[in-house]
């Protein structure tokens, strides 16, 4: 009889453990999801989390930053990135949602460029030009990732000589930190073994309304530039000109929606903001370089960078056809971007700040995302 009920108690114990659901992330989030293999190598979820109970959670494949928890003005968590329940529909995916983007982040015309005297072609993906390092760039690859600790996340990749028809050997660092005044920092290392040229960004969605499906043409945006990158009608900068007296100016805070239909010939280009401000901040990361308000959950996100530009784009390509988490169609303009970054086409610009990268230099470019809710 002893030995019958043990052996029932052990069956509801077995039982118990297979019932036990495995618990979802804050963003609501299953790591087992994001449990499958890219390229012979597994993907994985970590979750970073920090003293005041914010999280982040991001993905090895494509170095991608999946969800971001933080507190509204009533302290209710709020997820402010856009993406995927899972790792397949982001292998599935063209899009880049919350990507590491390089070799080259933004566009290179006509996908070729010049270094030394040696001409280099590149996969051509935006029409003629080259965007964010070709259909295979850093967003399609899978990074090595090592969790440092509760708030940090190491990932690493080896670039190697000649992908996507770039230079050198490309040994690239990684540091994701969510850190406890509810900051995103990002710290990019870069070295090479032979001259070539890098500009690595994140390309991270944001919505900070907390209402999903929702558009941001009612959120604020500020950006302390004086001057910005004109474009042609591909979207490759055509010099440097004053935000001054365009829709361009967003020096003083100005919903997102006021001015992006305006018949102004850069916004008609862009079809709204996809374009690159040359910042004021002379590269002092402890300057504001940006900031971005939802009223509706006063969420504020401010932008910090080492880096000359940011690219501000507010969706303009979104179709309304994308699903992403928990089954939320995104909108056209359901999202705004702020990619820290030095200029588009700087290789073909010899008088933008050079992104030239030689062997025993040590690339080093910083950009954090700070949350605050007013």
């Amino acid at each position: 009889m002893k030995r019958l009920c043990m052996a029932v108690m052990a069956m509801c114990l077995l039982l118990s453990c297979a019932e036990k659901k495995e618990e979802a992330t804050l963003s609501g989030l299953l790591k087992s999801d994001f449990v499958s293999e890219v390229e012979g190598k597994p993907t994985a979820l970590y979750v970073l989390k920090n003293k005041n109970g914010a999280e982040a959670c991001i993905t090895n494949y494509g170095g991608r930053l999946v969800s971001v928890m933080v507190p509204d003005k009533n302290g209710k968590m709020t997820d402010v990135v856009l993406g995927y329940d899972n790792v397949d529909q982001y292998v599935k995916s063209d899009g880049n949602y919350g990507a590491l983007i390089g070799r080259y982040g933004n566009r290179i015309n006509q996908a070729k460029f010049t270094l030394d005297e040696t001409e280099y072609t590149l996969p051509a993906n935006d029409g003629m030009h080259c965007l964010h390092g070709g259909p295979l760039g850093y967003h399609t690859r899978m990074w090595d990732a090592k969790q440092l600790n509760d708030q940090a996340l190491e990932l690493t990749y080896l670039s190697k000589d000649g992908e996507a028809g770039f230079p050198g050997n490309l040994d690239i660092k990684v540091t994701y930190t969510l850190t406890d005044d509810n900051a995103v920092d990002i710290k990019y290392e870069a070295t090479t073994d032979k001259k070539t040229v890098v500009n690595l960004t994140n390309h991270s969605y944001f919505n900070l309304s907390g209402v999903p499906g929702s558009d941001v043409l009612d959120q604020v945006i500020m950006i302390n530039a004086d001057n910005y990158t004109p474009v042609d009608e591909t979207l490759i900068p055509t010099g440097i000109s004053t935000v001054a007296e365009t829709p361009l100016d967003l020096r003083t805070p100005v919903a997102i929606g006021k001015h992006i239909n305006e018949p102004f010939d850069q916004l008609q280009k862009g079809r709204g903001y996809d374009h690159n401000w040359v910042l004021n901040s002379n590269g002092d990361k402890n300057v504001l370089a940006a900031k971005a308000y939802s009223p509706t959950s006063g969420i504020a996100l401010e932008v910090y960078t080492n880096e000359p530009g940011i690219q501000f784009y507010t969706g303009n390509f979104m179709d309304g056809k994308d699903t992403g988490k928990h089954g939320v169609l995104y909108p056209h303009r359901g999202a705004f971007c702020l990619e820290t970054q030095h200029y588009p086409d700087t290789p073909n610009h010899p008088d933008f700040p050079t992104v030239v990268l030689n062997p025993g230099e040590k690339y080093f470019s910083e950009c954090i995302y700070k949350f605050t809710a007013e």
